[in-house]
């Protein structure tokens, strides 16, 4: 029987590479996006909306595949939104709380109306879509950082609550992927003109770092590996750049480590 998979932000980069890919190995794929889900019939998935700051929302995608299917075997925690390159004093906090209501909460709010259907099942997966930002630091993003770093421990904590209930829970840590996530950015609301010049270069670092980043399918095929694997981690890298910077952090000392990241920044 093939396995039901619900993929939030399926839209596009990392989330529509991961639905494609999964449809082309057999899967039963329900991608979700905030957007008129007739704006996306074209894809050869299923496509729900899906507003993940919203629990109506969620309850309405989540029985819709129940109904349609009778479970969900695998959630992939996928959407989210990203800032601009700016300092931590630059963002209100009100538009701190916005990119934790999307990136870390949307995703809870997500595991908490899927689990109970798998455990009625016996069985379940979930895969939360975090960043190499889960355990690097990243001067100029500190927020989105903050988010990747929150799902890495709780996603580590609900592997263990969930466990002996059948349900398993790992975390995808890409690298940047090259994908429209530079045309997507949440500008900071507050900006300080001390932080012009650095801001500017920093936009620029990492629109040249996404543009010879890897492949979203490299992360698909990760993903799809880690689905099919009958004994999941909790933590996966995806990709090379992703993997080298995880050695990087595990084995170099911290004040190397240190200097790496300011030199790489340029700062």
């Amino acid at each position: 029987m093939s396995k039901v998979v619900l993929i939030t932000g399926a839209s596009s980069g990392i989330g529509l590479a991961t639905a494609q890919h999964l449809h082309q190995a057999g899967l039963t794929v329900y991608g979700t996006s905030r957007r008129q889900a007739s704006a996306l019939a074209d894809v050869p998935f299923h496509m729900l909306q899906l507003d993940v700051s919203d629990e109506a929302s969620i309850a309405l995608a989540i029985q819709h595949v129940i109904d349609a299917e009778g479970r969900i075997d695998v959630l992939i925690n996928n959407a989210g939104i990203a800032f601009a390159p700016a300092a931590a004093e630059e963002s209100s906090l009100t538009q701190v709380q916005q990119i934790f209501d999307t990136n870390f909460f949307g995703l809870v709010r997500m595991n908490n109306a899927t689990i109970p259907h798998m455990r009625q099942q016996g069985t379940g997966q979930i895969i939360n879509i975090g960043s190499v930002l889960g355990f690097l630091p990243l001067p100029f993003g500190a927020y989105y950082a903050a988010t990747k770093h929150a799902i890495e421990g709780y996603s580590a904590s609900l592997d263990h609550e969930l466990r002996s209930q059948g349900i398993r829970v790992s975390v995808i840590e890409p690298a940047y992927t090259n994908t429209s996530l530079d045309v997507n950015l949440i500008e900071a609301d507050r900006k300080i003109d001390h932080y012009n010049d650095i801001r500017a270069k920093q936009l620029k670092i990492m629109t040249k770092s996404i543009n010879r980043s890897d492949d979203p399918s490299i992360v698909a095929q990760q993903i799809l590996a880690v689905i099919e694997t009958d004994q999941p981690q909790q933590v996966y890298t995806a990709g090379k750049t992703a993997k080298r910077l995880k050695l990087i952090n595990r084995f170099a000392p911290k004040q190397l480590l240190d200097r790496f990241i300011q030199k790489s920044l340029k700062l």
